[in-house]
């Protein structure tokens, strides 16, 4: 019997796609961002990225809704929108 919450093979939690759970999305705002990288600093999850033009987002597919990211905005350009499903 294998015990529970052992990662048998490194790498393979990103075929679990956890952002099915999410009640809250973020919703990122460009125009009001300073670039500080809070949102990506502090996500738990590790699902906010920065493209090349600069702009911040989250991965959906493993975004649970926390709202950290948006928590940790100084200049609050992350609100938590309620999912629509």
């Amino acid at each position: 019997m294998k015990p529970g919450a052992v990662i048998s093979e490194p790498g393979s939690t990103v075929r679990n796609r956890t952002g099915g759970w999410r009640v809250f999305r973020p919703v990122f705002d460009m125009k009001e961002c300073i670039d500080c990288g809070n949102c990506w600093i502090f996500c738990p999850e590790s699902c906010v990225s920065r493209s090349e033009e600069g702009e911040y987002s989250a991965d959906l597919d493993y975004c649970k809704g926390c709202g950290i990211c948006a928590n940790e905005c100084p200049t609050e350009a992350i609100k938590m929108e309620l999912e629509e499903k």
